[in-house]
This record gives C-alpha cells, sequence and structure tokens, in this order.
C-alpha cells in the first residue's frame, strides 16, 4: 500500500500515512486534534480543514457552503487520501490550549508476521488438513470396502500410511462416495501417531478450508474465520458472553454454577453466544459450517471449565485447585456447537485457577519465550492477568479488575465495536472531540474510550484527583445533575446513535478507578515478587479487548500503566485471540502453547498483604505515590 506525506499547518507538523486513510485520524496520530462531535461520522461538520496542495477522496458534504467548498474546504473525518498533501487547520476546527505528548506507540501485531518470526518456515501447518481423493470405481475384480479404498489411495496419492475414520463418517461414507462419484475431500485431522478421518465432501474441496479462533473471555467473546488454504483472517466477530446475565466477574459465575441447574444454564449460556457468533460470521463469509473443519479456544481458567460443563468450584477455594489445566482436545458435538459433529476442538491450558489458556495465548502470540529481553505482558480486562520473563523464566499473576475495561458496569460502556467512542479530547472550554471506531455516530464507549476520557476530565481540571467532579468551574451544558447524580456529556442526543445523551457519571469513574488500581497493584505486586525494577525492563506488551487505538499516554495519565518510556510499550489489542490463531494454524504453535503453560510460575495473591497495600495507593489519580509519576504531577500541577 502507498504512503503519502501530509503536512498540518500552521504547526508545521509532518506525518506519514497510507493511502485510503482519514484526515482526522492521520491529524490525531500526529498529536493534532480537530473538533469532531459526531465522532468522525460527518454528521456535525465541524472538522472542516483547507486542502491547500494535493488532492482527496470524497470531504464534501452539505455541512460545507458552496463558498468554503470553493475555497477548498473539506470535512476531516470524510477526506481520504490519494497524494502528498498540504493541510491547514483553521481556528475554528482547532481543539486550542492541549498539551500533547509525544512518542506513545499505538501497533497491532499482524498474525502472518507473527507467524513468521515464531516459527522457522513461517508456513501454514494446522492440525486438519484436506485430501481430495479421485477413487477408481469398485468393480468385482477391485471389489475391497470402501474405507479401504480410501486408505489405499491416500497411502498411493500422499503417502499417508494409515487413518481411522470417525463414526459419523462412516455411515455417511458409503452413499456419499457413490452420489460424488467416488471424488472426495477428506478432513484428516493428525493429532497424535495416526490420521483420523473428520469430514468427507463431494468434489475438490480442498481451497475451502476454515478453522475458527475463538476467545472466551469474561465479558466478551470474540470469533475469528481464518482461510487455512489462503493462510489469512476472513473475519472477526464479537459479543457479549451471555453469561454476563449471571455474574459480572468469574467468583460470581462459580458461585451461580452452584447453584441447582446453575452449571448447566452457564454452559449452555456461552455456547448460545459461541453458536451464535458462528452463525453470524458463516454469513458472513458466504460459507456452510462444514468447511469449519476445527477450532481452537483461549479463556481463562474458569471460563473453560464452564464452556465444558466442568464444576469450577475448587478454583476459588483454597489451594485454589482447578480441574484441568492441559491441552485438552473434544469434538464440537460434545459440548453442543452446532458444527459438523466430529469437528476437534482444542482448549488452550492454563497455568493455575486465575491465569488461563488466554494468557497462554498472550504469550504465545508475543513471542516472550522466544527473546532474552525481560518483558511485562499486561492483560487488561476483567480478570487483569500480569507476566513477567522472557525465554529463561516466567511469572504470572492475576488481579481481578472487574468488567469496567470492556463496557461493564459503565453506563455508557459498550464492547469495542461500530460507534464506540475511542479516542477523546477536551478543549480550554470543555468541549470534546471524539473519534469512533469505524467513524459511526457515537453510541457508547469502550475501555480505551474510557481511559482516554478520564484522562482528559483530569487534564482539564474537570474531575479532581479522587475522580469527583470539581467544585466552582465555569458553567458549560456538558456538566450537569442528573437525579443528584454528576455526569459529563460526550454526545448529546442529536448528535449520538443511540435515543439518549451519551456521558459519564461520578460512578462510572469510580469503576474505573478500581479497576486500574488492580491493573497497577498487580504489575507491582509481582515485579516485587521477583525483585525486579521496573526500570529493568525492556518491554511492556499491552492487551486487551479495549478497542482499536489505546493512548498510551492516557493509561499512564490515570495510573492504570507505570510511567516509562514510551517506546517501551507494544499495544496488541486481543492477544488471547490472536494467540488462538497462530495456534490455530501452526501445530507447532499449538505444541509450543503447551510448554509454556507448563513453564510459567504462579504467584498468588488472594493471600498477599503487599497486593493490598499496593491496590489502596493506587486508587487515586493517577496515584497517592508521586514518586511514581513524576511527570504526570509536574503537568497536572502546571
Amino acid at each position: 500500500m502507498k504512503e503519502y506525506k501530509v503536512i498540518f499547518y500552521p504547526n508545521q507538523r509532518e506525518v506519514s500515512a497510507p493511502e485510503g486513510e482519514n484526515l482526522l485520524r492521520i491529524a490525531a496520530a500526529a498529536g493534532l486534534y480537530i473538533t469532531a462531535s459526531c465522532g468522525g461520522n460527518g454528521s456535525c461538520g465541524k472538522c472542516k480543514v483547507i486542502i491547500e496542495s494535493g488532492e482527496v477522496e470524497e470531504g464534501i458534504s452539505e455541512r460545507l457552503t458552496p463558498d468554503e467548498i470553493k475555497k477548498d474546504y473539506r470535512l476531516a473525518c470524510a477526506s481520504k487520501i490519494k497524494s502528498h498533501l498540504v493541510v491547514r487547520i483553521p481556528v475554528e476546527s482547532q481543539i486550542s490550549d492541549k498539551r500533547v505528548l509525544e512518542g506513545a506507540v499505538s501497533k497491532r501485531l499482524v498474525i502472518q508476521e507473527q507467524l513468521k518470526t515464531l516459527t522457522p518456515d513461517g508456513k501454514i501447518d494446522p492440525m486438519v488438513k484436506k485430501y481430495h481423493l479421485e477413487l477408481p470405481l469398485p468393480t468385482l475384480e477391485d471389489n475391497i470396502d470402501d474405507f479401504s479404498r480410501i486408505k489405499r489411495a491416500l497411502k498411493m496419492t500422499y503417502d499417508l500410511h494409515d487413518c481411522s475414520i470417525s463414526l459419523s463418517c462412516l455411515k455417511a461414507l458409503p452413499m456419499l462416495l457413490r452420489k460424488a462419484n467416488f471424488k472426495v475431500t477428506l478432513s484428516l485431522l493428525k493429532d497424535k501417531d495416526i490420521s483420523e478421518i473428520v469430514n468427507i465432501e463431494e468434489g475438490d474441496q480442498t481451497k475451502e478450508h476454515y478453522c475458527l479462533a475463538i476467545d472466551i473471555g469474561t465479558t466478551s467473546i470474540y470469533a475469528r474465520l481464518i482461510n487455512l488454504f489462503l493462510g489469512e483472517e476472513v473475519a472477526t466477530t464479537s459479543d457479549f458472553n451471555a453469561q454476563i446475565a449471571y455474574g459480572e466477574d468469574i467468583i460470581s459465575r462459580i458461585v451461580y454454577s452452584q447453584k441447582g441447574e446453575g452449571l448447566k444454564i452457564l454452559q449452555e449460556a456461552v455456547v448460545k453466544t459461541i453458536n451464535e457468533l458462528i452463525n453470524s460470521i458463516v454469513k458472513e463469509a458466504k460459507i456452510t459450517e462444514e468447511k469449519i473443519t476445527y477450532l481452537v479456544i483461549a479463556g481463562n481458567t474458569t471460563m473453560e471449565h464452564l464452556f465444558l460443563g466442568v464444576n469450577p468450584k475448587y478454583i476459588r477455594e483454597a489451594p485454589y485447585v482447578p480441574a484441568v489445566n492441559f491441552l485438552y482436545q473434544v469434538k464440537a458435538s460434545e459440548v453442543g456447537l452446532k458444527l459438523f459433529p466430529h469437528t476437534p476442538l482444542y482448549l488452550l491450558p492454563g497455568v493455575s485457577s486465575y491465569v488461563g489458556g488466554d494468557i497462554t495465548a498472550g504469550v504465545l502470540a508475543t513471542g516472550i519465550t522466544q527473546s532474552t529481553e525481560l518483558t511485562l505482558y499486561v492483560d487488561i480486562g476483567t480478570n487483569g492477568e500480569v507476566v513477567l520473563g522472557n525465554k529463561d523464566w516466567l511469572v504470572a499473576t492475576a488481579c481481578s479488575a472487574g468488567p469496567a475495561f470492556e463496557g461493564g458496569t459503565i453506563k455508557h460502556g459498550m464492547r469495542a465495536t461500530l460507534g464506540a467512542i475511542e479516542q477523546v479530547e477536551i478543549d480550554k472550554n470543555f468541549e470534546p472531540m471524539i473519534i469512533t471506531i469505524g467513524h459511526r455516530p457515537p453510541k457508547g464507549i469502550c475501555g480505551a474510550g474510557l481511559i482516554s476520557l478520564v484522562a482528559e476530565l483530569l487534564e482539564a481540571g474537570i474531575i479532581n484527583q479522587k475522580g469527583k467532579f470539581n467544585l466552582g468551574i465555569k458553567e458549560t451544558p456538558r456538566i450537569r445533575k442528573n437525579k443528584a447524580i454528576k455526569e459529563y456529556v460526550l454526545a448529546f442526543k442529536d448528535e449520538a446513535g443511540i435515543d439518549e445523551d451519551i456521558v459519564i457519571t461520578e460512578s462510572d469513574i469510580d469503576d474505573l478507578i478500581r479497576a486500574k488500581g488492580a491493573m497497577f497493584a498487580g504489575i507491582f505486586t509481582l515485579l516485587n515478587s521477583v525483585g525486579v525494577e521496573i526500570a529493568d525492563i525492556s518491554k511492556i506488551i499491552i492487551s486487551g479487548n479495549l478497542g482499536f487505538h489505546l493512548e498510551i499516554e492516557k493509561a499512564i495519565t490515570i495510573g492504570l500503566l507505570p510511567e516509562v518510556d514510551y517506546a517501551k510499550f507494544i499495544f496488541i489489542g486481543n492477544g488471547s485471540l490472536l494467540g488462538a490463531t497462530i495456534s490455530a494454524c501452526s501445530k507447532k504453535m499449538l505444541k509450543q502453547a503447551k510448554e509454556i503453560a507448563s513453564s510459567i510460575t504462579n504467584i498468588e495473591l488472594s493471600d498477599n498483604p503487599k497486593f493490598m497495600e499496593e491496590y489502596i495507593a493506587a486508587l487515586f489519580l493517577p496515584h497517592t505515590n508521586d514518586q511514581r509519576f513524576p511527570q504526570v504531577y509536574k503537568r497536572l500541577l502546571s
């Protein structure tokens, strides 16, 4: 893809961007913020810029007057670059007096690039492979049984010497072979020493080869469809985990599972969500379910137990022992998934009761075990896991943060999907600029947007370091009381994609402070437990279903992440889904996941008094200890 240079005036800031990217996001990436209260969908008409040189696609809107269009005004949110540009941001579009920190890294790892990095040959090598056969028709001279005919052809054509066949395939075999005139495609699972035929299709279906990678989160579930023939992602979709109706965190789910039919209800709820995601994703890809040859699933230990219908009772009781923590393989039909009955399903192995297969997946995907660099892996989510180490050693812990980072408990919280606010800037008049995922009308706030917003409220002086709205600030319709609850209006009803104002309340801010406090406390308790200083760490990898862009400097501003050189941070998005994807694409990576899980030492925080001390100290923006955030305090006090 071509890249072009864009120079913004009056700041004289130059940035490179790919062809087709819109100017609003390019400006934000350059640290320049343009008024856009609609989230970048073109409805407010406030993000006006002047194209002084170069060409853009689109950008003309009914929000612009004929005279403005003649003078080369365009809407930044609708303007896609197609050449080198010189762009002027007029005064009315500027968010003034903003102090922008440089150097924050926002990076998403590319799946195929990672596979090349992590495996010797970088090739797709799935657990299930497809083989096309054109079998000779039976005769009186050659009337061996159908299955032996298949085994003979596999040996002659592909040098595969032995295989077994699932009962469902055997039942279908006689009729299907003859219907297909003995031209069929076999799906073979090579798990151990022998291959098993898990599906048979008419004709040559080798190019129609798909698998699913699934992340079962406490709050959200993500599914990714992968074309194994091409080695690329086809589609990704997500939804709230239906179990959330029975408890917001893993402890409340475990408690519910012990009530009557609770375990059955929770198992059916998570399976229902996954079946709905499968139905959605195959429709989007225009394929049938039988084209999906296997699944790889990653989740925390409790979620994997509940998915299998295994009693998780002893996960929450000392000494905190799960029923299983190894690489487990079942058939899709055994758990109720609506796929071909013998479709194999792999659950990635976990480490302990509170460090599960989702963390194993993230560590695998990021290559920590292949590097000598001391790396901190932080999964920002409901359960809040942290891993520290390199190729020689790994330690991990979990610090329950609650669902705030994934939109749970927040009044207008939502998952990181279309219409979610993920970036916010507030000017000196307390007016916001918001950017939404997909540049749709705002529908709510995802985790990244929540972090961005609270940091902005703090720096603008709208809230204090306890997260409470400051008294005596100038009047604005953005700050108001609603039934004695103070709130800030991000988008009024006429700008929003929902039928009400989108707000953040003091209660929402309290939830975020508790969540970020747990994460920060978990990080430093783990470091202290092995005698490592934050300055010793070479790289900090951030994972989580927060959004497509995490503003690292704002995560530091609120005290979620430690104040270190921004260049050390890498944001990978959903590390669990990424690891499940890589495992699905490579038998070697699936095997390595098992090795990683067994190599991690778990540090238990439930009875650690140091964790509670760190947690209480972190219930402040950014922290009660100003020495841990000298630059943030310097800005706040200036």
